[in-house]
């Protein structure tokens, strides 16, 4: 897998003499680099061309965050939500999956990357202490890949070195990629998850045609188990295809044949899952792919979704896979009902909170 280049890059002018600014640019020599005042002007020029999505990833903006880092995940009306916290590092992503809902996300298609780390650390600081007894399970994955642009930026490797001092938090890095070089050899104290988002062969081959194939990143996922690591798996969003179950089986065999289920913090299942007007957008940037000719409906949040009963037998199936190699590892359900946790789990954490308890309790103590 080949590191992101930009086409160009941009910087605000008040973030040029920023360290991380310096860092990046010395990472990737030889792009063209443009000092602006205001981004809003070629982000309104991005805008103005036939496919803004694909033109805004060739442009790298190195910005300032102007506003708070930290914030809660929005969740899902009468959905249970695992009570996640986002840190907000980046925004976009290179690797462009036909179902990604960040192409119809954001009003800057820029690749963004927020630069004013210092200032991030003083927030997460003032947070952590300030609530010692509240524990924290916070990602970066929710706006970007967490590790796709780790060579240019170094992000990964700045938050394992500083959530390594906490013992109220950990940090969870979720990736397709493989650039993990940065992030082994650390001092990571257990506060440190890293965790890859995987499908079925066939369906990474045909809408995550960018991403490192299944093996890569299990192999990745095998090196951090070797450091001490403990590890997340997120099969999110599943796919139902006629054969979906054969699939996605191989990819379980596969990941508990090179990891071992005590490293493993937690595994997620979601089924795909979408706002209606991405609908237009993966048709006109993703023609071939098929996913959008699934059996869907309006949900409650008013994403198009899977009808429950093909979700229900999805999930159903992926636990009893799943637990014919360990009956330990915690497996979750990402945004469904309890309806929909009972009837595919036989069980249901009833709410937020205890659902947020369950996955503390995974990382807490170790």
């Amino acid at each position: 897998m080949k590191c992101y280049q930009p086409r160009k890059i941009v910087l605000e002018q008040s973030i040029q003499s920023l360290p991380m600014v310096r860092g990046i640019l010395e990472n990737i020599p030889g792009i063209p680099v443009a000092v602006i005042d205001d981004p809003h002007q070629i982000v309104n020029e991005i805008l103005q061309t036939p496919d803004p999505i694909t033109e805004g990833k060739r442009i790298l903006l190195l910005a300032r965050q102007k506003g708070h880092f930290f914030k809660s995940c929005p969740g899902t009306q009468r959905h249970l939500c695992c009570g996640y916290k986002i840190l907000n590092t980046a925004n976009n992503c290179d690797l462009d999956c036909t179902y990604c809902i960040l192409q119809g996300y954001f009003t800057n298609p820029l690749m963004l990357v927020y630069v004013n780390i210092d200032d991030l650390f003083r927030e997460l600081h003032q947070l952590l202490t300030q609530h010692p007894r509240r524990f924290y399970r916070i990602g970066t994955g929710e706006l970007t890949d967490s590790l796709t642009l780790e060579p240019l930026t170094g992000y990964g490797a700045h938050l394992i070195k500083f959530f390594a001092r906490y013992d109220n938090a950990i940090i969870e890095l979720k990736t397709k990629s493989v650039f993990i070089d940065s992030l082994l050899d650390l001092q990571h104290n257990q506060r440190t998850v890293i965790s890859w988002s995987l499908n079925s062969e066939s369906i990474s081959r045909t809408e995550e045609s960018l991403s490192p194939t299944i093996d890569e990143r299990l192999h990745a996922a095998r090196r951090c188990q070797a450091e001490g690591y403990r590890l997340g798996f997120h099969f999110d969003p599943m796919i139902y295809t006629d054969n979906w179950e054969t699939g996605y089986r191989a990819v379980v065999e596969k990941l508990f044949s090179v990891i071992v289920p005590d490293r493993i913090a937690w595994i997620s299942l979601g089924a795909l899952r979408y706002p209606p007007y991405l609908d237009s957008i993966i048709r006109q940037r993703h023609p071939a792919s098929k996913i959008v000719t699934g059996e869907f409906f309006p949900g409650i949040d008013g994403k198009l979704r899977y009808f429950k009963h093909i979700r229900i037998e999805m999930f159903k199936k992926m636990l009893e896979i799943i637990r014919t190699y360990s009956e330990e590892v915690f497996v979750y359900l990402c945004m469904e009902s309890d309806e929909v946790w009972r009837r595919a789990f036989g069980w249901s954490p009833g709410n937020m909170a205890t659902l947020s308890r369950l996955l503390d309790q995974r990382v807490m103590d170790v």
